[in-house]
């Protein structure tokens, strides 16, 4: 039992079946578009709202030192990811990189929690776009009916579960929809709305700054770092801490790179730079988008749902066209989140499909298209009826766990590949060993710790539910473990 629940996946064989470009996917993505993908991952409304509620409630201006100690933490996990990427090309992520480490029962656990950051990513950020797209609409004058625009139930701390005037969530079904189909017909289309989301709502950013930066009044910096109240974690040192485990959530979605190793065009080369430079693209943005925003108004007018109607507001009324300006960009930014984590989601149900842990269906590769064209669609579909019909939100910080657990199996996979296969070429080397994925592995336990009980309670259900599966499917039809 032993044998077979930490049976592994040699790298040979991974290597022999990355190689395989006549039955497996379609290798068409360059650097840019890898970059392209972290970065419509990694950028979505969280820097439009995270920024604000860190600044108001933990950091104040240093809010920006925030934005850096959670990249920081981000880059070690990185740089793991990157030499694992390099080393074996394949669309599992950190599903595969811990079946070559640390065994199938273990890469099982990580590819079901990373359904939590992807699956169910799709299905909270469609419900959101749902909520935008109304707002949006209600600015020039059209109300979409609460009939078709929001689930029929909702659930609230102090009332538990309630009905609401809405029966079904359209918008949220009908994107998930649209983006499923042009994720299911190729990756070349996918990857090219991807770009031209990534341009829009960085394009967007910058005429943002361009157009507020002369309203920066430096008194709102000062001081850069409040006095800490007598509470860990209100202002002082203690405050930029807490305010980069609020940020960090911001970050998540720079792994989804990595799913894409079989269609990149030379994977050992350009997965890290996608996965490295679409961090360092999206830091920058964060630090100057921080920056502005504390500068034009105080920190501490900044805790609200909408931080940017806040500064929108100091500036004055020739300047209300930038609200709906950063709505268009909410939009776009959801969007690709959408679009990105779908594509990730399917291709690490083609890859466990392979290995036999669910069934083979979803290992499927359409002859025109050369997608796992099933898989996607069942993804399209499972999320669908989540956004539709569920209160998604519920699940929120849920996405965040299954993120967390990933990048603390493949910085602790790193060392033990290190360890025990120590003359491997490596054609990407995690630099600073063992420094570097021991940081990454203490960083994102911390976080997973420091997370609510409810959404340890909900990971826990999630991982029961996916051990049964395991239990009375995976293991009499894993192709490891029956030879």
């Amino acid at each position: 039992m032993k044998k077979g629940l930490f049976a592994r996946k040699t790298i040979g064989s991974l290597l022999k079946e990355a190689s395989d470009t006549k039955h497996g996917l379609k290798r068409t993505l360059g650097p840019l578009n890898l970059t392209a993908i972290g970065i419509g991952a990694i950028i979505g409304a969280g820097l439009f709202v995270l920024t604000g509620e860190a600044a108001a409630n933990a950091a104040g201006p240093a809010v920006v030192l925030s934005f850096i100690v959670a990249a920081i933490s981000c880059f070690f996990a990185a740089l793991c990811y990157a030499e694992f990427a390099a080393l074996i090309p394949i669309a599992g992520s950190a599903y595969t990189y811990a079946y070559a480490t640390m065994g199938e029962f273990v890469a099982w656990i990580i590819g079901w929690g990373l359904s939590l950051e992807f699956l169910f990513s799709v299905a909270t950020v469609a419900s959101g776009w749902s909520g935008y797209l109304a707002s949006l609409l209600k600015d020039f004058g059209i109300t979409l009916p609460a009939a078709i625009a929001s689930a029929p139930i909702a659930h609230n701390v102090q009332t538990g579960w309630v009905g609401t005037e809405g029966l079904i969530n359209l918008p949220a079904i009908v994107i998930i929809a649209l983006l499923g189909i042009l994720v299911a017909r190729g990756v070349q289309m996918a990857a090219f709305l991807n770009n031209i989301l990534v341009l829009v709502k960085l394009g967007i950013i910058v005429l943002f700054v361009a157009c507020t930066v002369a309203y920066v009044k430096t008194d709102n910096w000062v001081p850069f770092i409040p006095p800490n109240t007598g509470t860990f974690g209100e202002f002082g040192f203690s405050g930029i801490l807490r305010g980069a485990g609020i940020v960090f959530f911001a970050f998540l979605g720079f792994d989804a790179v990595a799913t894409m190793s079989q269609e990149a065009k030379n994977p050992q080369k350009d997965i890290p730079i996608g996965m490295l430079g679409s961090l360092s693209v999206s830091t920058v943005v964060y630090v100057i988008f921080s920056l502005l925003l504390t500068g034009i108004v105080s920190y501490k007018a900044l805790g609200v749902s909408d931080p940017v109607a806040v500064a929108v507001d100091a500036l004055g009324p020739s300047f209300v066209w930038l609200r709906y300006v950063a709505k268009l960009a909410i939009l776009a930014a959801f969007t690709s989140v959408i679009l990105i984590m779908m594509m990730g989601q399917a291709r690490i149900f083609y890859t466990m499909a392979h290995d036999g842990l669910i069934p083979k269906a979803f290992g499927k590769i359409h002859s025109s298209f050369r997608t796992p064209f099933f898989a996607t669609v069942m993804v399209a579909l499972i999320a669908m009826v989540m956004s539709g019909f569920l209160p998604v939100g519920l699940l929120g910080t849920l996405t965040s766990m299954g993120a967390l657990l990933a990048f603390a199996l493949v910085c602790l996979g790193i060392l033990v590949l290190r360890f025990t296969q120590p003359t491997l070429h490596r054609p990407f080397k995690t630099p600073w060993m063992p420094w570097v994925p021991l940081l990454g592995t203490v960083f994102t336990v911390a976080q997973m710790i420091a997370l609510p009980a409810v959404t340890w309670m909900q990971f826990i259900i999630w991982m029961v539910i996916g051990c049964f599966i395991y239990y009375y499917y995976g293991r009499h039809h894993s192709k490891v473990r029956n030879g």
